[in-house]
């Protein structure tokens, strides 16, 4: 299985920390989206996507990288992202970028999030939050995560 992350990982290298994880399992590199053509992602089985939550929402970098995607991809992909509070069951950050995908082509096979530092106001008053976010019980779980993608077969 050909495989690549789109990780836009921008403050306190939390994401990046999680992408290289899932990367290790899946043998497959983390790249920024900057770096990387959108139309070039068809030659890939499966694409992970990922980055910090930002007010309840993926970094633009990432954001834009996907909406730059041509549609008809038909691809595989994941969703992951760090962030400083938890992701909420009525309103989850993942769903608005899952569905973007979706629409693009993207059969979205399973979404990944984690807590990670966050220094965004007002918490940066306070030193920031989950300090020593992601752990290696964060780590372990991004493995574990992506080794579940790699037994089937990104689906």
């Amino acid at each position: 299985m050909r495989a690549v992350i789109v990780c836009a990982s921008v403050s306190h290298g939390n994401t990046r920390r999680i992408a290289e994880a899932m990367g290790r399992v899946l043998s497959a590199p983390v790249v920024e989206p900057e770096r990387l053509d959108p139309a070039g992602l068809a030659a890939y089985d499966l694409v992970g996507f990922g980055s910090g939550i930002f007010s309840g929402r993926f970094h633009p970098l990432l954001r834009g990288f996907v909406r730059s995607v041509p549609e008809g991809q038909c691809g595989r992909a994941f969703v992951f992202a760090t962030s400083g509070l938890p992701e909420l069951r009525v309103r989850p950050f993942s769903r608005p970028l899952v569905r973007e995908l979706e629409r693009k082509g993207f059969e979205v096979a399973d979404t990944f999030a984690c807590r990670g530092f966050d220094t965004w106001l007002p918490f940066r008053l306070v030193g920031g939050i989950n300090k020593a976010r992601p752990d290696g019980g964060d780590l372990a779980a991004a493995g574990a995560f992506a080794e579940g993608l790699l037994r089937t077969g990104g689906r």
